[in-house]
């Protein structure tokens, strides 16, 4: 019967993306990991600090920069003011006097500014890093290390998010938590599809321009590195920390970067031939990423139409995950039931924002940032003295 078998094989290809291939990751990880060389060498730095409107944060940033366990005289600080209208620019300017260099840039996106401040950077590593999260003291010691070994091209710092006060923002932290996860073990056996935004650095010889329009500038460069034969991997020690995200908040950013995926694919048809040697995980993880609500929405209308009592089971039991996501807003934090919905309202929003990402291919890729709504917590500053 055709519903029972793409029932089964949209449930199969789904169970696969979910669960199988972390699952294929994880031994992977531990019988094919590729170990890298590190090493003590001070290299010069160059911290690019690209910020729109970011007078709630840019203050603890610098100051978590400077904090750095590092050299002075080994780093370089730009901070690439994508015309902001608030007071980011005057703040920066107070610290003119420890060396951070202001680039006040017309509005022209964040791809735009990191062209301008690699163009501008004269040191051997890059640090990108955004406004919104401090620097552990000892973060940028750490990533410097992982560049003894010469496959290495991008290393990605650990983004720790702070704990947040509703089990929303708690589900988006675990969310992210999974994320890394499977960051790490990609590293572990050979690279990730990109870098962590937030906090990640490169060789500056293997920088190129990025077109205006890249949605995902830390995709598309640590992947140019790629493509020559580098490796881009996770240094654990070297941690960022980041305020918690409203689901909200959370729906614009997966949005985005679903799109992004989407684009570099365009950029980058290579990802789905022979020259990637990482073709089978991006495939798995990626492509399986961009395709898991279809899967879904497949093994849902298929359902409709199988015997008795597999539909009234399989109907039953999306209604109640749809039901749990719905109510999740107005249950109150103390029922054990909030586990559940929360974690099932979180699910639902990511498989809408992966079905709403293929606007990318309809309207300006600019129309999908949002500026962020996320405010600093009282936690920041304890993090910047760590």
């Amino acid at each position: 019967m055709l519903a029972v078998a793409v029932f089964l094989c949209s449930a199969l290809a789904a169970g696969y993306v979910i669960l199988g291939y972390p699952l294929c990751l994880k031994f992977l990880a531990k019988y094919r990991a590729s170990p890298i060389a590190k090493g003590a060498r001070e290299r010069s730095v160059s911290v690019l600090i690209c910020v729109y409107n970011g007078a709630h944060f840019v203050r603890d940033k610098l100051l978590s920069v400077l904090a750095q366990d590092y050299p002075r005289e080994l780093m370089e600080i730009i901070v690439l003011s994508d015309g902001s209208t608030d007071e980011t620019d005057a703040i920066v300017n107070g610290f003119a006097a420890d060396g951070v260099e202001l680039v006040r840039l017309p509005r022209g996106g964040k791809p735009a500014a990191l062209n301008a401040g690699i163009q501008r950077a004269r040191n051997e590593i890059l640090i990108l890093t955004d406004v919104r999260q401090t620097l552990d003291r000892a973060c940028l010691r750490h990533l410097v290390t992982c560049f003894e070994d010469p496959r290495v091209g991008v290393v990605s710092g650990e983004l720790s998010i702070r704990a947040g006060a509703t089990r929303e923002e708690g589900d988006i932290g675990a969310y992210w938590r999974f994320e890394s996860w499977m960051r790490r073990q990609l590293a572990r056996v050979d690279s990730m599809f990109g870098a962590t935004g937030p906090i990640y650095a490169m060789r500056r010889s293997l920088a190129v321009e990025m077109p205006p329009e890249i949605l995902l500038d830390d995709v598309y460069l640590p992947l140019a590195a790629f493509f020559r034969g580098y490796r881009l991997v996770v240094e654990q020690d070297a941690r960022a920390f980041d305020h918690p995200a409203r689901l909200g908040s959370e729906f614009s950013r997966k949005v985005r970067t679903l799109a992004g995926n989407f684009q570099i694919i365009r950029y980058m048809p290579q990802l789905l031939g022979p020259r990637n040697r990482m073709w089978f995980h991006f495939v798995s993880y990626k492509l399986g990423r961009l395709v898991l609500p279809y899967f879904l929405i497949a093994g849902a209308i298929s359902s409709l139409y199988l015997p008795d009592p597999w539909r009234a089971i399989i109907l039953s039991a999306m209604a109640a995950c749809i039901a749990l996501a719905a109510f999740d807003p107005w249950m109150p934090q103390r029922l054990p039931v909030k586990r559940i919905s929360s974690l099932a309202r979180t699910f639902l929003v990511m498989m809408i924002a992966t079905v709403s990402a293929v606007r990318v291919f309809f309207v300006a890729p600019r129309n999908l940032w949002k500026e962020s709504t996320i405010q600093p917590s009282v936690r920041a500053a304890e993090d910047v003295n760590r």
